[in-house]
């Protein structure tokens, strides 16, 4: 979109800028200079900054400022005389000259929650396209950035195999679990996960600091009768809880739980933090929800003990109503991977006959997310040329 005007204003400290289609947005110079894109400022390597904050005059301005022929917006700063050049669209996309009056609780860019409408739908892929297809990684990449979960197939009904999947887009996260753990019947288990039983729609070890951010299942075998997985959208919740009972969402927003293991020789691990989880500014950045790994609460007041507990139980009872929940069963080759600071996954109990092993592991969001945006990056560049 092409820039129509600049207007300088608070003493030469600040500009206007209006676009053809009549957006506006205003900028400091001190932020403009801090941002700048130009060798001097910035390593051409890496994008890193070269500059300190403290290198900046506080009191920089703007000399002049003025739109080129080719539609970027050009300055002089003072003192020091600086020449800089930012293209329009590169400022459209880094405006923050926004009413920051959203909700608490609000949905960052490319998250669409879901509920059992989402039964059938779940986005897949086939591992031989993965493996020859940087749009169709792109695509399954998307999918777990965009509601939190995809399924893969085709995927070797080998020991391991669930860590290859995790290297098309990041590391796997060791854990005391090992590099990847198995999910099958044990007598005298480190964790209930081992056993038949079923399991409640929990996060995975949210009494980690800093929490494993994604989990992958592959399953290698399953004959049992039962066994199926359940996940549900801990985003969804959040909203459904935050819409009904504001109060019930600010407490457990405002307070940390308790959650502990120690179910391995030599491992206790415990934190605190909050069941749903927001940033600063208020969007919501992760649930965490798990009555196996539960403690005793010990951060909140008496005096709101009881309303916490109602709308942890409002809560709970939310995750447990089956339209919210998506089923299926994994067969042999099958994987699923979860974002684990959103999705709740499930297991329904099984058969003491046949076998049924899954084979997981953990990584982490950051190496997915910059991923896919490389594979994005790179599209964009190709369409461009």
């Amino acid at each position: 979109m092409l820039l129509q005007s600049a207007t300088l204003f608070a003493d030469n400290k600040a500009v206007k800028l209006v676009w053809q289609d009549g957006f506006s947005a205003r900028f400091h110079a001190l932020w403009l200079r801090d941002n700048a894109l130009d060798n001097d400022t910035r390593n051409p390597t890496n994008g890193q900054r070269l500059l300190s904050v403290l290198d900046i005059p506080k009191e920089t301005g703007f000399k002049n400022v003025s739109i080129s022929e080719t539609n970027d917006l050009c300055m002089t700063l003072v003192p020091g005389n600086k020449s800089i050049k930012y293209s329009s669209s590169w400022l459209r996309d880094h405006v923050y000259d926004n009413n920051r009056t959203a909700a608490s609780g609000w949905l960052g860019p490319n998250t669409t929650t879901w509920a059992a409408d989402l039964q059938g739908q779940v986005a897949t892929a086939q591992w031989h396209d993965l493996l020859n297809s940087r749009s169709e990684l792109g695509r399954w990449l998307n999918a777990v950035r965009t509601f939190g979960i995809a399924v893969l197939e085709g995927v070797p009904t080998e020991p391991g195999a669930v860590c290859e999947v995790v290297r098309t887009f990041g590391y796997v996260r060791e854990t005391n679990y090992g590099r990847c753990f198995d999910v099958r019947s044990e007598v005298n288990p480190e964790n209930l996960a081992y056993t038949n039983l079923g399991l409640q729609a929990h996060t995975d070890n949210p009494y980690r600091d800093p929490q494993p951010t994604l989990q992958l299942l592959t399953c290698l075998e399953n004959s049992v009768a039962g066994g199926e997985s359940l996940v549900v959208d801990g985003f969804r919740i959040a909203q459904l809880l935050h819409a009904e009972d504001p109060q019930g969402f600010t407490l457990l927003t405002s307070y940390c739980a308790d959650f502990e293991f120690s179910g391995s020789a030599g491992v206790t691990l415990k934190t605190r933090q909050p069941m749903i989880d927001l940033a600063v500014d208020g969007q919501l950045r992760a649930v965490r929800f798990n009555n196996r790994s539960t403690a005793a609460f010990t951060q909140i007041p008496f005096a709101v003990m009881d309303d916490y507990y109602s709308a942890y139980r409002r809560f709970a009872g939310l995750v447990e109503d089956r339209q919210h929940q998506v089923s299926f069963k994994l067969s042999p080759g099958q994987l699923f991977i979860v974002d684990n600071t959103r999705i709740l996954h499930a297991r329904k109990a099984f058969s003491g006959s046949g076998r049924r092993w899954l084979q997981g592991c953990y990584a982490d969001k950051d190496g997915l997310l910059s991923t896919l945006r490389v594979i994005e990056q790179d599209a964009c560049n190709g369409a461009a040329r």
